[in-house]
Formats: structure tokens, sequence, C-alpha cells
């Protein structure tokens, strides 16, 4: 039953945080300096009436709730719009039918640009977070399992010069280390080549891939690292693993069987947190090797002030890293079932 209640609990917090999200997204992009109409289109030949019609285009003519405030029917009968005619509510419904607005540069829906640009960063970040995960994880536990030993001093040296990286800046250094070694230096394929075949055309994909990734996993390999090894260390300490080892457990038996599933909670946290920002993409390693991803997406937008672009890729990664959390409680209540009592 506290399974369930513990469940219930969590899924209906989620919920309520995803409402909050939406009503605040909605209104931090309203109360921004300046004139929307104006901000995605940088061109001063435009006229009063040119402008006008932007603001009937993108629904930016309508009120934005303040009829809604009215309950008083002669009130709205004097206000003169229909409540439901709002720009809230036309938000809210155009949201049920995953619609998310249109794109003031591209002249696009905002859906049909983050979609596409969502499976390039999912593609490189994914891969990125995946080996950083298993990298780190399996060189956190041999450094602690080795714990104050050159071994340990060697792997805590190099987390912390990994997780210290300015992002930029080793993609930097790679960027230009591949230059002088063949490797693609920008973009997710090569010109011409959409024609191919198809497995010439992945192959190339994934050596566009390859210093991209190298990036994100030396940059978040050192985070997780260092956690796994820290969480490993205290739980080593414990008496219940002195027990162990007086029972002439081997260590391989202590870590697999006592160790690991108790140290894996921190570790759960940082990955389901990781793993719902990776939806927004590294801005920075996007930006260097001018990956089409999402990353690349946010920060075209900001330059050119898209607004639907930015309200739509924050709302996405907002949801993202509050399922991502869902998840990490969830995993948390199976691995350590106290969590539930709590």
């Amino acid at each position: 039953m506290n399974r369930y209640r513990y469940l219930l609990k969590k899924i209906g917090w989620s919920v309520f945080t995803i409402i909050f999200v939406l009503i605040l997204n909605f209104f931090i992009f309203r109360v921004l300096p300046g004139d929307p109409a104006r901000a995605g289109i940088h061109d001063p030949r435009l006229t009063r009436e040119a402008i006008e019609k932007i603001r009937v285009r993108y629904g930016l003519d309508k009120p934005v709730i303040n009829c809604f405030q009215s309950i008083n029917p002669v009130e709205l009968g004097d206000c003169g719009i229909n409540p439901f005619d709002t720009q809230f509510f036309i938000y809210v419904r155009n949201l049920t039918q995953g619609e998310l607005g249109i794109s003031y540069h591209t002249n696009r829906p905002v859906t049909d640009v983050l979609v596409e640009r969502l499976w390039n960063t999912l593609l490189l970040i994914g891969a990125g977070q995946i080996l950083s995960i298993i990298i780190g994880v399996i060189f956190g536990i041999f450094a602690a399992w080795k714990a104050r030993t050159y071994i340990d001093y060697g792997a805590l040296l190099t987390g912390l010069l990994a997780w210290s990286l300015p992002t930029f800046w080793l993609g930097i250094i790679l960027l230009f280390w591949g230059s002088n070694n063949g490797f693609p230096i920008g973009g997710k394929i090569t010109p011409g080549i959409s024609s191919y075949p198809f497995l010439f055309r992945a192959g190339d994909i994934a050596k566009h891939m390859i210093l991209p990734t190298i990036t994100y996993t030396i940059v978040f390999m050192g985070e997780y690292m260092l956690v796994m090894r820290s969480s490993l260390m205290d739980v080593l300490s414990e008496d219940y693993i002195l027990t162990a080892k007086a029972k002439g457990l081997s260590t391989f038996q202590i870590l697999k069987d006592h160790a690991l599933k108790n140290a894996m909670l921190p570790i759960v946290t940082i990955i389901a947190i990781n793993l719902g920002f990776t939806v927004a993409g590294a801005i920075q390693i996007e930006a260097v090797f001018s990956w089409p991803g999402l990353g690349g997406a946010i920060f075209e937008a900001v330059i050119r002030r898209d607004f639907p672009v930015l309200q739509g890729a924050f709302l996405l990664i907002a949801v993202s890293v509050i399922i991502a959390n869902l998840i990490a409680d969830l995993t948390y209540s199976y691995l350590d079932p106290r969590v539930q009592s709590e």
C-alpha cells in the first residue's frame, strides 16, 4: 500500500509542477520589455500597418488574460471580447493539440522546428551521456576500491580536471586537433551526400559525431567518477561492510551484493537531472561544432529574439527535467524501500 501511495504522491506532484510551469512559461515572455511584433523582425522600414498585420498573424492583438479576470457578465459585455478568446486560453488550447505557435524567423510551426532539432540532440548527446555514465561509474568504483593508493589519486586528479574544464574551451581544442587529423569540424553530415546509400550517410554522421561526443563524454565523466567514488567510499566504511569482510566475503561479493546498490543512490539523482537537461542539449558544444540540435536552436532563437521558439524550448526542457526527476524518485524507491516509508 505504501508503494502505491508513494507512486501516486510523486505523480501528483509532478503533474502539479508541470501545470505551474505551463503558466509560468506563458507569462514569462509577456513581461519582457518591447513589442513582440518587432522583436523577431529587424527591419526599420516596417510601417504601422505592417506591424499590425504581424500582431494579428501571431495573435498578439488579443488581450493576454484581462477579460478573464472579470466575473461580472456586464463587465464582460463591456469588454467586448470573449474571455476564452485571449492569448492565455489560446495558448492552453493549442498545447492540448500539440501546437506551440509559429516561429518569427522561419515562419514554421515551432513544434516542427523543435522536433527536427530534438532528434539531432538526442543522437549526439545521448551517445555522450551513455559513454560518460559507463566510464565514470566504472572508474569511480575502481578508485574507491583502490582508495588511498596512487590509482585513487590519479583517478581523483583526472576527475577533477575533467569536471573543471570549460566545455567551450575543450571543444575548441578538440576542434583544432581534429581539423589537423582529418576529422569533420562542423555540421551533422557532409553537404551533397544526402542521396547516397543509408550506410554511407550513417557512417558520415558517425564521423561528424566523434569530436562533440568526446567533448561531452570527458566533461560529464569527471562528475560521475567523483560522485561514484565519494558515495562508494562512504558505503564501504559502514558497519555492515565490516561485518561482510569479517565473514570472509570477497571484495567482488561485497561490492556486488552489499555496497553498489546503496552507493548508486546519488548517481541516480545526477543521471536523472543530466538526462533531463540532455533534451536542452549542450548549447556550447553544439555552438562550437555547428551541430544542428536543440541547443543550437535555442542559441539562434536568443540571437534573433524568436520568442515562440524560446517558449516552446523552455517548456520542453522543463517537462523533461520534471519527468526525469520523477523517474529518479521511482528508481530511488526501488533501490531503497525506506524512501517509501519516509
